[in-house]
């Protein structure tokens, strides 16, 4: 039998692709409900991440997705969604999402909101740690050794104690965000990586 494997927001990320043409058309999001909607209705759902609800795609054009076929990549993490498209697919008129072409390395802009900021700040982390750079803070954290990095660990956990007693709650935040990089930094010098501690977490919360 099949199984998904879901982001940690309970989601995984579905193409869909013209069953006519073999065009990819669009990337969205679904979960188990919108996927069991899809099987059993014929038309395609997804869940709106902006609105964080379920996402019946074509109800305001009128452009459904008819569902042929679903398949699920080597990894468990991907579904491709063959289907039969009633018009339009993308928002802007456009037959497919996917029509602004890449010849050089764009503009990045990241999406920090709530805990993928951490695993952001990790990779940026790791990277210092390859690279060295020159005038890095976090170079220097690493040339100075994991002992040095464990004391600013304490350090910042006592500063962010002593702001939480004082009730300074600005200077709280900046302090926790101190122990946060510090702690990820710690991790990186010790060849753990924060999955780790989500996966411990996670077996705490059961």
């Amino acid at each position: 039998m099949a199984q998904i494997r879901l982001d940690e927001r309970g989601l995984v990320p579905a193409i869909a692709q013209n069953a006519s043409t073999g065009e990819v058309i669009m990337l969205g999001y679904m979960n188990p409900g919108t996927l069991k909607r899809t099987l059993e209705g014929g038309d395609v759902w997804f869940y709106s991440r902006s609105r964080a609800d379920l996402w019946h795609k074509g109800e305001v054009s009128g452009n459904y997705m008819r569902i042929k076929s679903a398949s699920l990549d080597c990894d468990g993490d991907t579904i491709l969604l063959q289907v039969d498209p009633d018009g339009p697919i993308c928002h802007t008129g456009n037959p497919t999402c996917f029509f602004t072409s890449v010849d050089a390395l764009p503009d990045f802009e990241h999406d920090e909101k709530g805990a993928g900021v951490m695993d952001h700040l990790f990779a940026v982390i790791q990277e210092r740690k390859r690279d060295m750079p020159e005038g890095s803070y976090t170079a220097s954290l690493f040339e100075s050794g994991i002992e040095r990095i464990s004391q600013k660990v304490i350090e910042e956990a006592g500063e962010s104690a002593i702001a939480g007693v004082a009730g300074k709650s600005e200077q709280l935040v900046r302090e926790v965000a101190d122990l946060f990089y510090h702690s990820l930094v710690l991790l990186s010098a010790s060849g753990a990586k924060p999955e780790d501690v989500w996966q411990e977490l996670r077996q705490r919360a059961k």
